[in-house]
């Protein structure tokens, strides 16, 4: 059964009669306030602010260990165990890949706001017991529990803001989780600066990463829940409410129409992952993982986690390299948040593989120094920070966007879920392999391999992937079915 929106006294129908109510339809696509305008953006913007506290979390613990590592190992007592030291950094993808695999089912279980607060909460304890350890385990607990609150946190952030957000500016929002990762690794950078003049300043950037987490955990409890999770359960009051809040009561009669028109066929029964490999849903979900994996087989991670070995090499200073990096992936980010909802998802998707292809070539170009001489530097140098801005214009922000976007509400949750599963599963193994496959096959042949995913996953763009642009979520659901 379902509301049926045609009155300003509802009245229960079924979903079948529903669906295929003219005035549900007309609801639904008519002008929201007699002047043509869709919703406002500013009642929307505080509640994703405090959704992409949960990616700036990331972008700092991501970061956080790069500079102090060195005090870390020799406060610890495992200096020049390489080992140690690269499970210090490599632990929290274990953890991120659990936090990950089950957030699906949390976010579909205890809604979105319970859900992100539950991922403040290894974060929290994380970072405190990181700063406080004495020892290697300790160490690694706590960066086991911080990546488990960063596998959770990120998949949530990117199905609430999508369905909080108004179409119009949604992939502007969407644009948000890039831009907060992005500062978070800056702010990382600039917090550890003083990590080699003043004793133990390592275990301060670990205190610093609780304030933020604690004030998503916080600040979620004044945030809208998502209309679509509500609505999902048959809490639809509670649905309208938030529509208020989140688009203003003008709005709330369109958007409730939207929801029930994209019921149709809906039998309501839950999705079990085994049911996204099959059937109706398997090609968005195939879209999905495909777009994630070629996104790290493009070779991004290597670039971010060995950039600075390049830059040492051609003489200039890591700190420099990070920074540089962080500013380069920043600016474009920028770029993309304007661009998103003017030029749209699939243009900006594709054209940044295709830059992405061509700038990883001059990395390529650039390894071959004996035939350049100096030159080299400018092609290593360059490629890697314009490879960089090229990866943030697009293939960086959008699959977390558009994925939530193209995903029905009755498979959203879990489909993020096994779709960044699979980002985590093959980011672990192609930074594993990285400087194995460097030292056997030599720069040129494992950068040229880059180039050639990064054109591979161009085609798979302009073949597979629809725009979404300025589309409701429920019409895009309901576009993707007649389709099939």
């Amino acid at each position: 059964m379902r509301w049926k929106l045609n009155t300003s006294a509802y009245k229960r129908v079924s979903s079948r009669e529903a669906a295929m109510d003219p005035d549900v339809e007309t609801q639904a696509k008519m002008p929201s306030d007699g002047g043509g305008t869709g919703p406002s953006w500013r009642m929307s913007l505080p509640h994703v602010c405090v959704a992409t506290l949960t990616s700036f979390l990331f972008g700092y613990h991501s970061g956080v260990v790069n500079e102090p590592l060195e005090s870390i190992s020799a406060d610890l007592g495992f200096a020049g165990n390489t080992l140690a030291e690269g499970l210090v950094v490599s632990i929290c993808l274990g953890g991120a890949f659990l936090g990950c695999l089950f957030s699906g089912s949390v976010a579909d279980g205890i809604g979105r706001r319970r859900a992100f607060q539950l991922s403040a909460l290894p974060m929290i304890v994380g970072a405190a017991v990181s700063a406080l350890t004495n020892s290697l385990e300790g160490m690694l607990f706590g960066r086991f529990l911080v990546g488990v609150g960063m596998g959770l946190g990120p998949p949530v952030a990117s199905l609430y803001i999508t369905e909080v957000s108004p179409p119009s500016v949604r992939g502007t929002y969407g644009s948000f989780v890039q831009m907060a990762t992005c500062l978070g690794i800056l702010f990382s950078l600039l917090i550890g600066t003083p990590v080699k003049d003043i004793d133990r300043w390592w275990r301060v950037c670990f205190w610093v990463a609780v304030v933020p987490a604690a004030l998503l955990a916080i600040g979620m409890e004044f945030c809208a829940e998502s209309p679509q999770w509500l609505f999902k359960c048959g809490r639809t009051n509670e649905a309208e409410m938030q529509f208020e809040k989140l688009l203003g009561p003008l709005h709330v009669k369109p958007a409730m129409a939207e929801l029930t028109r994209s019921e149709r066929g809906d039998d309501g029964e839950s999705v079990k992952f085994s049911e996204l490999f099959y059937g109706r849903h398997f090609n968005v979900v195939f879209i999905g993982t495909t777009l994630f994996a070629l996104q790290q087989l493009s070779g991004i991670n290597s670039v971010f986690y060995f950039s600075s070995t390049v830059f040492r090499s051609v003489g200039v200073p890591s700190s420099l390299a990070n920074i540089c990096m962080g500013i380069a992936n920043l600016s474009g980010s920028i770029v993309a948040m304007l661009l998103m909802d003017r030029l749209g998802r699939k243009l900006l998707l594709a054209g940044s593989f295709f830059g992405m292809a061509f700038t990883m070539g001059l990395q390529a170009i650039g390894a071959n120094r004996h035939h350049l001489g100096s030159a080299s530097v400018y092609f290593s140098v360059g490629g890697i920070l314009l490879f960089v801005l090229s990866f943030s214009l697009g293939a960086g922000p959008v699959p977390g966007l558009l994925l939530p976007e193209i995903f029905p509400n009755k498979i959203r949750a879990k489909a993020m879920a096994l779709c960044m599963s699979v980002h985590w599963v093959v980011n672990f193994f192609v930074s594993l392999l990285f400087l194995r496959l460097l030292e056997q096959l030599g720069p040129q042949v494992l950068y040229t391999m880059f180039s050639s995913a990064c054109v591979v996953a161009a085609i798979f763009v302009r073949r597979h992937v629809v725009e979404t642009k300025g589309k409701t979520l429920q019409e895009i659901e309901v576009s993707l079915l007649q389709t099939q």
